[in-house]
């Protein structure tokens, strides 16, 4: 979905696309990098310059990337985009295991028994 498609003013990204082609080529201003014992006390304008003015600050602790505050309708998109490439990446991993049926690249029980035992084990999600 565009950023400027959508039905209500809720659902709608509006972001001034003046700047944000040039500050995805350039990357992140210096001016919002900020460190996050200096956000404690400037939060509110932050939060106001993100909304208002559609960037994105990266907070830092002891000079290191450390979280970033981003306007809530774009975090939003962000999440859209991904689950959007999530469900073509299943497609895509359908489309192949058709095609590969097409064409006759199957194996039997005892080869997929086989393969998977091979495969080394992945780690949980609760065991990271």
């Amino acid at each position: 979905m565009p950023l400027d498609a959508g039905v209500s003013q809720r659902q709608t990204l509006h972001y001034p696309l003046t700047n944000s082609l040039k500050d995805a080529v350039m990357g992140v201003r210096a001016s919002d990098v900020v460190p996050i014992s200096e956000a404690r006390a400037r939060l509110t304008e932050l939060a106001e310059d993100v909304v208002g003015q559609g960037t994105e600050k990266l907070l830092t602790k002891n000079g290191a990337s450390y979280v970033a505050l981003v306007d809530a309708r774009k975090l939003d998109y962000y999440h859209a985009l991904e689950a959007e490439h999530a469900g073509l990446v299943l497609v895509q991993g359908a489309l192949e295991g058709l095609e590969d049926l097409a064409a006759g690249r199957i194996l039997s029980e005892e080869e997929l028994d086989q393969a998977l035992a091979a495969a080394p084990a992945s780690k949980s999600p609760q065991s990271r």
